[in-house]
């Protein structure tokens, strides 16, 4: 990375990330602008929910409404580069850099925290676990279907969770995966 190329925070109608994002890219080659802004980055997990009782897999966006654009907004003089500026702003669904007229770039520590993330993000798929601490469930699936119990630890990265189920009049601490409750 040179010393002028920088990620910078752009605000987007929310929901258009990925559109935004390959318009950028198609324009880049028309506008002449490859060698100012280098990449535009929607981040983004796997994760895996279940819907009507059925497991999916889904892409999550890390900030809805928000894409990463490296590219090089000022110049040697410290002033904004006006091509770089117009070419995002005017870019149908932007609202804008996130600072303003003066947006500042992410810190190399916080670009490289969201890029480790990602890189994580790719080997593993995280599952979505909607439940707190404390909260009554109902097991629906496997050997404790039915039963009811309260959740007292929960795993996330292992998408597991640990109950304590009234068997025979006892609690008793039952690992569960997390499609496998339903609320209570």
């Amino acid at each position: 990375m040179d010393d002028q190329e920088q990620w910078f925070v752009v605000q987007t109608l929310s929901g258009h990330e990925m559109k935004i994002k390959e318009s950028m890219e198609k324009r880049l080659a028309i506008a002449e602008l490859e060698s100012s802004i280098h990449d535009v980055l929607v981040p983004m997990e796997r994760v895996t929910e279940v819907k009507l009782g059925k497991k999916t897999t889904i892409n999550r966006k890390f900030f809805p409404g928000y894409i990463l654009v490296n590219a090089d907004l000022y110049k040697d003089d410290n002033q904004i580069d006006d091509g770089v500026w117009t070419f995002v702003n005017e870019t149908n669904g932007i609202i804008g850099f996130v600072g303003g007229e003066k947006p500042v770039p992410l810190s190399e520590a916080e670009i490289n925290d969201i890029l480790e993330q990602l890189n994580r993000g790719e080997k593993d798929t995280k599952p979505r676990i909607d439940f707190d601490i404390g909260e009554n469930v109902k097991i629906r699936d496997g050997a404790f279907a039915n039963f009811e119990g309260r959740i007292e630890s929960i795993d996330p990265d292992r998408g597991k969770l640990k109950l304590s189920v009234s068997i025979f009049g006892r609690f008793t601490p039952v690992e569960v995966e997390y499609w496998q409750i339903e609320r209570g």
